[in-house]
């Protein structure tokens, strides 16, 4: 444990979506350095399963409740909070079926527990976000300081939160970080229709069933470790040049999601049984990502999981795992 990172044991500490796939994984984390941890998700993605391994630690505590809550529970919460870990959000996929659903949950739910954070003296709010805010490159390597200008509802809403945590630092002195996630994988991802590409292809190969491709299927992804997202938000909560910052949290990999097919269908079915196939292309789906990951190396010292085969291969060896059908 780094100095830096040992400034949470004991400290109290809220996990929004606590008991989702990256979520699960950073309470994990905070459990085991001693921080006193309330794992808050509705489970309407995540899964009380994720983190059932964690309820026999004292220092776990779980809470059935939505960041759109502003009751008096929520208040009670919030007593005593030290950092706010904000991964909860309506999944990409969702904000086709709702938008106004999305909105309210990844915009409205953000200015929700900032109002929290300010009211119970937070010290510290690290924002979970998106590369999707950026919409489709037009800079590469594409770094922080690109133009926002998303092209999905889910890109628009997740913007609208990093909004509102830039006004709270700004006008409030609230210390944030944003962290913008990409392509995330790692055991207990979801592997239904929300899940990630790297799952559901899993789920698909393990049922017998070819994987499916949306679009050409040159569609270039950096995928990222789920493990590498936790140490890159125990950085943001605890490093102070981290105040009032945004962050590429990426690992900078260049994979196509043709690659990621014909690759896992070699290390899940050797014997040729499956082939992919090609799906109508996703509306919103973005052709190219060629993500910086400089500043955050730079100013916190993150690294990145590079060899994305050899991890994920480790990864799949225990599928049931990695699917979310019991604790990693």
């Amino acid at each position: 444990m780094s100095d830096q990172t040992s400034m949470l044991t004991g400290r109290k500490v809220i996990v929004t979506g606590g008991a989702g796939f990256i979520g699960s994984h950073l309470s994990e984390r905070l459990v085991e350095i001693g921080a006193d941890v309330i794992c808050l998700d509705d489970l309407s993605a995540g899964k009380r399963t994720n983190v059932a391994h964690l309820e026999r630690h004292n220092n776990f505590h779980f809470a059935e409740a939505s960041v759109c809550d502003a009751d008096a529970a929520m208040d009670k919460l919030f007593e005593g909070v030290d950092t706010v870990f904000h991964n909860a959000a309506s999944k990409k996929n969702v904000c086709l079926i709702d938008p106004g659903k999305d909105l309210e949950v990844n915009a409205g739910g953000a200015l929700n527990l900032l109002q929290k954070a300010m009211a119970h003296n937070v010290r510290k709010f690290v924002q979970a976000s998106t590369g999707s805010v950026y919409g489709e490159p037009q800079i590469f390597p594409t770094t922080e300081s690109h133009p926002f200008e998303p092209v999905s509802y889910y890109g628009v809403s997740k913007l609208g939160g990093e909004r509102y945590v830039d006004v709270f630092h700004k006008l409030y002195g609230l210390d944030t970080t944003i962290l913008r996630y990409f392509h995330v994988y790692g055991e207990r991802q979801e592997s239904n229709e929300f899940g990630g590409v790297v799952s559901i292809f899993l789920r698909r190969i393990t049922e017998g069933q070819n994987p499916i491709v949306f679009g050409h299927g040159e569609q270039v992804r950096s995928f990222t470790y789920v493990k590498d997202l936790v140490e890159a938000n125990l950085r943001a909560a605890t490093d102070p040049k981290a105040t009032g910052q945004a962050y590429n949290a990426a690992s900078g990999i260049r994979v196509t999601i043709n690659e990621l097919a014909k690759g896992m269908l070699e290390i899940l079915d050797p014997e040729g049984k499956l082939s992919v196939e090609h799906g109508e292309p996703l509306v919103g789906d973005i052709m190219e990502f060629d993500v910086s990951n400089a500043k955050i190396r730079e100013e916190l010292g993150m690294s990145f999981e590079q060899d994305f085969w050899g991890t994920l291969r480790a990864a799949l060896a225990d599928k049931d795992a990695f699917l979310g059908y019991k604790a990693a």
